[in-house]
């Protein structure tokens, strides 16, 4: 029998990520592990959807994705410093993370 974990629901803490299982269980991870949720405002935390038939949840405001398997298996986000350095530098010239296309319009209309 394949059994994939679903996620039902998300908290997210100041040192913490939760993800409520529909099987009953809970998982945590120590916040440090998702640098975007780290550096996120509390509204872009809780702003957060299923995707995969609740095998992941999706934060659009953060463009993160984390699945429910990587949760169980104790995997951290495995961006590099790189990358995160430039999400945090764009954010800190008030960029949003938002589609190219969307982006697109919203300069040039």
């Amino acid at each position: 029998m394949n059994f994939s974990p679903t996620i039902a629901r998300v908290i997210v803490t100041e040192d913490a990520l939760s993800a409520e299982l529909r099987d009953g269980r809970t998982i945590s991870a120590p916040l440090g592990w998702f640098p975007r949720l780290l550096h996120a405002t509390q509204r872009e935390r809780a702003n957060w959807r299923s995707i995969g038939r609740g095998q992941g949840v999706h934060w659009p405001d953060l463009d993160e994705d984390i699945s429910a398997e990587g949760l169980l298996l104790g995997k951290p986000s495995g961006e590099s410093q790189t990358s995160l350095q430039k999400w945090l530098d764009g954010r800190a010239c008030g960029e949003l993370a938002i589609p190219p296309a969307l982006a697109l319009v919203a300069r040039f209309g």
